[in-house]
């Protein structure tokens, strides 16, 4: 591919980039350069904007393509103990082989730096039988080498829901010691297996720990569940590994399906575990009250933790995990971020998994919203409004925020998908009709 740059004007002036695909579409690199014109009235560098949008990896997550069924048994159970998947759309992935498929299918339409997140129950049991506390880099090479193969980051999750020793809705915080036993060996040797495979793929893996503990009624000893937790965590936490190879995160929740009136990993419990054990915190945009902003949260939490998480989902009354849309909630995330100069103590990952609907179709969509918050967030006059507020202009400030929201974004992003080679929007869906024709309706 030949690369030719022009620079109009003087320094900091329009740029464009030329190739040999361009020429098939001269109408994105024209409207690209009247977008280019309109943000530099406004002192907003188009270019600037995408080489930061680059530098933003996006964790698809594994589950969205078998409606969190996982590899452990012959035949997939929809997921269980504090999580349900409602729909029944025809394709569902039944093996590693058609998983791995279907993410060759969406990095195709998602443009922008991607990574895996994996689930511990989607390891290849075939390699070896083992119970979750037995688990070890065996049933994850392939895994790995998969990412390798396509320059892909990795992140890892273990799985404390969907077996028997779940079946209670405790794990590790259950009254028996044996079952809290069994699920701190999981936590470890799942932080043994990150660390190997941040090693392997020299990009550290972000663990993240959720887990679905609690009562379906009220509690009448909230305390102790909450004692055992914390010493569980610790045990897990208790060897340090290299920083540089896997990361731990901690992921609270509001209410979960059986765990309606009391959760023993709440908002309160992690963000006081995250800050008194220096983890990152996991903000699943779908664990709070409908109500709350999630953005509001960053500036305070980062003043006390090193990192932030973020599961990216869509709550619909609930924690219902929907497909992610290009709202206002997601927008407000990426703009705090961004604003606060936070992406480099940040982690984006995605949360939600929708059977109603073509999944690669809810991958690539959900996955391409997220992205398009982050360019409208690094398109905004950031700098112009925080001067603003400084000065106690509150009324330019509002009406330069209002302003913006009419600048071409969409001529930009049009042009990031052009230099990414993926589809641009109204495209994208036709590839994803023809694999369903072709492979996904071959599915029984």
């Amino acid at each position: 591919m030949v690369f030719r740059s022009v620079l109009n004007g003087e320094h900091g002036g329009r740029f464009s980039l030329v190739t040999r695909a361009s020429r098939d579409k001269p109408e994105i690199m024209i409207g690209y350069a009247a977008a280019q014109d309109e943000y530099g009235r406004h002192q907003i560098d188009p270019e600037g904007a995408l080489a930061r949008l680059e530098q933003i990896a996006v964790s698809l997550h594994c589950w969205q393509g078998d409606d969190v069924g996982g590899f452990e048994k012959a035949e997939a159970t929809r997921a269980g103990g504090g999580t349900l998947v409602t729909g029944n759309y025809p394709g569902r992935a039944r093996t590693i082989e058609e998983l791995q498929a279907d993410l060759d299918q969406v990095l195709k339409l998602v443009p922008g730096k991607k990574r895996l997140n994996l689930h511990a129950s989607y390891g290849d049991f075939r390699v070896r039988k083992a119970d979750r506390d037995g688990i070890t880099i065996d049933q994850f090479q392939g895994w790995i080498d998969w990412c390798k193969a396509r320059g892909l980051g990795f992140d890892f999750n273990p799985t404390f829901f969907a077996h028997p020793k779940a079946e209670s809705g405790f794990t590790l915080s259950h009254e028996d010691a044996g079952i809290r036993e069994f699920w701190v060996g999981h936590g470890i040797a799942c932080r043994k297996i990150a660390a190997e495979a941040g090693r392997q793929l020299g990009s550290a893996v972000i663990t993240n720990f959720w887990i679905p503990d609690g009562h379906k009624d009220i509690p009448a000893d909230r305390f102790s569940p909450r004692e055992r937790l914390e010493e569980s965590l610790d045990r897990i936490f208790g060897e340090v590994l290299d920083p540089a190879r896997t990361r731990d995160a901690v992921e609270s929740k509001l209410f979960g399906i059986g765990s309606e009136s009391y959760v023993v990993g709440s908002h309160e419990f992690y963000l006081g575990y995250a800050v008194k054990r220096q983890k990152i915190y996991c903000l699943d945009m779908g664990h709070f009250h409908p109500t709350e902003s999630v953005a509001d949260k960053i500036s305070s939490i980062l003043l006390f933790v090193p990192e932030l998480l973020f599961h990216v989902s869509r709550g619909v009354r609930w924690d219902s995990d929907h497909v992610v849309l290009f709202d206002d909630p997601t927008r407000a995330v990426a703009e705090e971020l961004v604003r606060g100069d936070c992406l480099g103590r940040t982690h984006i990952g995605l949360d939600f998994f929708d059977a109603s609907i073509n999944r690669i179709a809810a991958w690539t969509l959900g996955t391409r919203n997220v992205q398009k918050a982050f360019l409208a967030a690094l398109l905004l006059p950031n700098r112009q409004l925080q001067q603003l507020e400084a000065e106690g202009d509150f009324t330019s400030r509002l009406a330069l925020m209002e302003d913006a929201k009419s600048l071409p974004f969409g001529a930009v992003w049009a042009e990031w998908c052009r230099r990414q080679d993926v589809p641009g929007d109204g495209a994208w869906l036709g590839e994803v009709k023809a694999y369903e024709a072709s492979v996904l309706s071959t599915r029984s």
